[in-house]
């Protein structure tokens, strides 16, 4: 571990989160590990080639940690007080934003105090990425939790390239005009210069947001912004014209290292032992879910106990397995969830189980990715009930799994996934009646049409890999490079 000192970095990642877990030796030693996840799988080659830096909280409140080196890579810690963090991260982020975005599934809270927090921090996180990146650098800002840096950043740093991606929906415009500030935000947001989204329909939400706000057309996905004082735009942040462009990229997962995790003796061993352990039924089905009011997964439970008292499924050859890994357990909200489906959990398996078989499996933990290829394996049908999800990866881990082109993923209409995995069993989750035949279906399909149906979700998962998602993006953003920087330089001139 070394510090990163004063270095400047010509491209820099920002997010919430750093890509490192601190961890305690048994002597109290601390170290850090690589955090799972597709970003930072994404990200990392990217990092190295171009010599980047990665700016983001260490998940500590408080934590003064410097700026410093793990697993080959630049990491500048921003600090967050124990406030920031209720304020910042469990209140806007997940008790304002998340919710509005996630079409109100549960109602949002409209605090000042929350907003307040949000602008300090993004601040915060600005000045950090300002500090590190070099002269005409690039800097790629993540998800909900920024949406303020992008234009901070270009007040700081005029000659930066600066690219925002929303890991997230991105509301309708009626949902949206509920926060009280959306003019902010997506002035915020226009300080990209170019702003990734899941899906088509998230990008056209917020250009629909931008025309209904500034009385402005956005031909082709471009939003042309005038200098300052001109124009209709109250707050410019340029003294020169600038385009920014909303587009969408729709992420995905570093396949290759599922696919090898699949021909671990070890991993298809546990496969075969998950299967022994829960009796070898005729079906395993499978959720794996955040536990998040997002998920859809009541609506699951619902459908499958239907089916059970319907007797169109027996306990006895069928189990439902719902892996629901911890998630923003301060957060009100997500405790009476946990409460909520517990109690479903045991109303089920206590109407319908016997001795020898629970209709339910319940497991709230978080797995390593070893035993999730080993629980995809053993699963004949995977389980996407999201009533809103930007992309949802584990559709897309699922398949990515299926070497043996078996198994069926019934897959949620509203998952960004299901834009792209279009040979999936695609259902609305709250159509509990459909919801219930296509499980059905998943259970009664013949060997030819899964055999089918999973070669072309694979192709398509294969091809389309994270490596993939990021190189679009920073091509695009490339592209403008030239154009941004020109801007800059002549706004240095003047």
């Amino acid at each position: 571990m070394t510090d990163t000192g004063s270095e400047r970095f010509d491209f820099v990642v920002v997010s919430n989160r750093l890509p490192v877990d601190r961890v305690l030796a048994h002597d109290g030693t601390p170290s850090w590990k690589p955090s799972p996840g597709g970003l930072v799988t994404a990200l990392e080659p990217v990092m190295r080639a171009n010599d980047g830096a990665w700016v983001g909280w260490t998940g500590v409140a408080d934590d003064d940690q410097q700026p410093f080196e793990a697993d080959d890579l630049h990491l500048v810690p921003v600090r967050l007080s124990a406030e920031a963090v209720e304020l910042y991260y469990e209140g806007f982020s997940n008790d304002t934003i998340w919710p509005l975005y996630h079409d109100v599934i549960a109602q949002p809270t409209y605090s000042r105090r929350f907003w307040d927090a949000y602008v300090a921090v993004n601040q915060q996180f600005a000045e950090a990425a300002a500090e590190v990146a070099a002269q005409n650098g690039t800097v790629w800002v993540q998800d909900y939790q920024l949406q303020l840096v992008p234009r901070m950043l270009r007040e700081l740093r005029p000659d930066l390239v600066i690219g925002f991606f929303n890991h997230i929906p991105f509301p309708a415009y009626g949902l949206f005009s509920q926060l009280p500030w959306r003019l902010q935000i997506v002035e915020g947001l226009l300080g990209a210069d170019l702003i990734g989204f899941q899906r088509r329909a998230d990008a056209g939400n917020f250009l629909r947001a931008v025309r209904r706000l500034f009385k402005v057309q956005t031909p082709h996905g471009r939003v042309e912004l005038p200098a300052a004082g001109e124009g209709r735009w109250p707050n410019s942040m340029s003294d020169r014209p600038r385009s920014v462009v909303a587009k969408h990229f729709p992420i995905s997962i570093d396949a290759k290292a599922y696919v090898a995790l699949v021909e671990d003796p070890a991993v298809r061993a546990r496969a075969q032992q998950i299967r022994d352990d829960l009796g070898d039924p005729g079906t395993i089905m499978l959720g794996v879910d955040r536990l998040d009011y997002t998920k859809g997964i009541q609506h699951r439970f619902t459908a499958y106990a239907e089916l059970l008292a319907e007797g169109k499924l027996d306990v006895d050859d069928t189990v439902l397995v719902q892996i629901a890994s911890p998630s923003r357990e301060r957060v009100e909200t997500y405790r009476a969830l946990r409460d909520e489906i517990e109690l479903t959990v045991g109303r089920v398996n206590g109407e319908y189980g016997t001795i020898r078989h629970s209709a339910i499996n319940y497991l709230h933990h978080g797995y390593p990715r070893e035993e999730m290829v080993a629980l995809f394996l053993a699963a004949d049908v995977m389980l996407v009930t999201a009533l809103r999800d930007g992309m949802n990866l584990v559709a897309k881990e699922y398949v990515a799994t299926r070497g043996d082109d078996d198994g069926v993923l019934v897959l949620s209409e509203f998952a960004g996934a299901a834009d792209e995995l279009k040979q999936a069993l695609l259902i609305n989750p709250h159509d509990i009646d459909g919801l219930k035949r296509a499980m059905l279906t998943a259970v009664h399909m013949t060997r030819a049409e899964r055999r089918t149906r999973m070669r072309a979700l694979r192709h398509r998962v294969l091809v389309h890999d994270v490596e993939r998602w990021s190189r679009d993006f920073l091509e695009a953003l490339a592209a403008i490079r030239p154009r941004a920087s020109a801007q800059a330089a002549a706004a240095t001139e003047d």
